[in-house]
Order: C-alpha cells, then structure tokens, then sequence
C-alpha cells in the first residue's frame, strides 16, 4: 500500500471520530438546550456583571450583599426601561396605524393612477384574496398560536433558570470552576484553570466592549429616528441595542426595520437619509467603536465572525447567532493559553498601544 494512501486513510479514520464526537456533543447539547441556554446566557449576565461586585468587594461590601444590590440594581434598570419602552409603544402605534393607512392609500391611488392603471375592483380582489388566504389558515394560524404559548412558558422557565444560575456564578464562580475543573488529571489541571479564567476574561471585555457599541448605536440611530419625526423612535432604538448583541448582523437587520417603517410612514426621502444614517454608525462602529473598545482582547478576524454567526443561527436560531462570537471568542483566547509556551504570559486583556497597527495582524509572531 502506497505510503501516501496509508496516511490519508489514518487521518480519515482520526477526523471522522472527531466527527462522530462533535455530532455526539451537538445532540446532547440540542436535547438539552432548556438547561444550556440558560446556563450559556447566566455566564454572559455573569461576564458583564461580576467586576460590579469584585469592585464591591474591594470596598468592604460583603459579596452575598453585593450580589444582592447588583442583580436587584440591574433587574431595576431593565425593568423600568422596558416599561418606558412599552409605553412609548403603546403611545406610539395609533400615530403608526394612520401613517401606514394613509400609506396603503397612497399605493393604491398609485396603482390605479400610475403606470400599472389596475382597477378598484382588481385591488379589491387582491384584498379579499389576502383575507380568504387567512381565513383558510386559520388551524395554522391556532397552532401557531398554542406554539406561541408554549414557547412563552419556556422562555419564563429558562428567565427563572438564568436568574437563578447567575446568582451562583456572580457569588461563587470561580470556585464553581475549581470544582468543574477537577475532573482534569492532575498534571493539566492548573493549566487548564488558568486557560478557563483567561477565557472568563476576554468574555468580560467583550461583552463589556459589546454593551458601550450597542449604546451608541442605539443613541445615534434613535437619535436620527427622533429628529427625522419617524414614530416609534424609541422602541427602534431599543431594539438596534438588543440586534447590537448580534456583531455585524444584528445592527444591518434592525436598522433595515428603521428603515422600512421610515418608508411607510414618511416617505423614501427620509427612508433613504435613514438609510445613510444607519451605514454612518456602522461604519463607526466597524472602524472606530469596535477597535477602541475591544482594543485587542478579542482577536476575531471578521470572517470568523460572520462564519460564527451564521453557524449558530443555522443551529440554535437567534440565540445561537447571539451566543456564537462570545463561545469562538472564549476557546480563541483558552486554546491560545493551552497551547503557549508559558500560559501566564497570555493576558486576559491587552490595550492598543499604537492605533496604526492593524488589529488582524498577517504576521502571527506579532499576535499577543
């Protein structure tokens, strides 16, 4: 047997084992993801609020007493922004209702007046079309609503969990790691604690980094909404912040809402400078924000990034595209530790000393 035929065949043999390993894992974490999900978004809450109580700590603050004021300080904070988010809403929809009537009646005037010179009875049939379609979904439309309940009482479960998870981590995590981390023999075991809390650190700066770019793209892009008179200015911006969780992808996909209900209610001239506002932050954010915030602590090449996020959407739906960049950002800097010379000089964070240089460095000696 030709030496080149018998090499092929030990790494075909080797790579589908680990094959076989990764669908294994997948499946367990599928048949699981009531319990992983929560767990998995209890780590980020964790990353974003264990220096509030470390720096508490280092007050004086006993740490039950600090994790106590910062859950109930953060749960206070989302829950009356939410609440003001509802109400702009609620305040916000007739003014909605009435633009996009006057805008259907618009494009039907043009349907009947314009190029297409439809009559009313042709718009009429199309209308009636659309509402027998609904009518004989109806059964889809139930189901699909006892679907809707369900995952409602998933999602409370899963808050429940989270919430519950993350007191334990914000109170005892790294000794929930030294626990976890028992089960490595004995000679890697220090050296994989160490690569699990380097890990923990680049978790904590990017999500750190992720919040302030959410905030300023929701400043900025609300902020435009608000001067350019489109209705629901704030829920919008809301939820640029949330889609700003989700890199690249998230912040494109929530402005082109903006941009749709700008359409709608007022027309392609400020559909189309909102458009530009939106492509404005964006390019901040990718030139500017990320860079001096992340600094050089994730070193994700935006290719990985994208290839991350469309995985975990393809797997896990919106949570997995939410999750997917912080999970590749994690084993980037723990397989990095593992894998140095001396694991202690691998830092959980490194600052930017010299903008000029590039942040996806080709030379990979000058990586950290």
């Amino acid at each position: 047997m030709h030496p080149l035929v018998r090499v092929a065949a030990a790494w075909t043999w080797r790579l589908l084992v680990l094959l076989a390993g990764l669908v294994a894992l997948g499946w367990v974490i599928a048949k699981l993801d009531t319990v992983v999900i929560p767990v998995a978004l209890a780590l980020l809450a964790a990353a974003l609020l264990v220096p509030l109580v470390d720096w508490m700590g280092h007050q004086g603050v006993p740490r039950a007493g600090a994790v106590v004021v910062v859950l109930v300080a953060a749960i206070g904070i989302v829950a009356g922004i939410m609440t003001f988010v509802v109400e702009q809403f609620v305040a916000g929809l007739p003014e909605l209702a009435e633009q996009v009537t006057e805008s259907v009646h618009q494009v039907q005037g043009w349907l009947t007046d314009g190029p297409f010179h439809f009559s009313e009875d042709q718009i009429r049939h199309i209308g009636d079309s659309i509402v027998q379609t609904i009518q004989d979904n109806k059964e889809a439309v139930t189901s699909g609503a006892v679907t809707t309940g369900r995952v409602i009482g998933e999602m409370l479960t899963g808050a429940a969990l989270t919430l519950f998870t993350l007191v334990f981590f914000l109170y005892g995590g790294a000794q929930i790691w030294q626990f976890v981390t028992r089960i490595v023999p004995g000679g890697a075991r220090e050296r994989v604690r160490l690569a699990g809390s380097q890990g923990f650190g680049s978790l904590v700066g990017y999500v750190r980094a992720t919040v302030a770019v959410a905030a300023v793209d929701a400043i900025g892009i609300g902020a435009g909404l608000a001067i350019l008179g489109v209705p629901l200015a704030l829920p919008l911006a809301s939820l640029v912040f949330i889609g700003a969780f989700i890199p690249i992808v998230g912040a494109f996909v929530t402005g082109f809402i903006a941009v749709l209900i700008a359409l709608v209610t007022k027309g392609m001239v400020t559909a189309l400078i909102t458009l530009g506002i939106i492509i404005g932050i964006m390019q901040l954010e990718g030139h500017v924000l990320q860079p001096l915030f992340l600094g050089r602590a994730v070193r994700l090449h935006p290719l990985a990034v994208v290839l991350a996020i469309t995985t975990g959407i393809v797997l896990a739906g919106i949570v997995g595209g939410l999750l997917a960049v912080p999970i590749v950002a994690v084993l980037n800097t723990a397989v990095r530790s593992l894998l140095a010379e001396h694991p202690e000089d691998v830092p959980d964070e490194v600052e930017i000393d010299d903008p000029s240089l590039p942040l996806f460095p080709a030379d990979p000696d000058r990586a950290p």
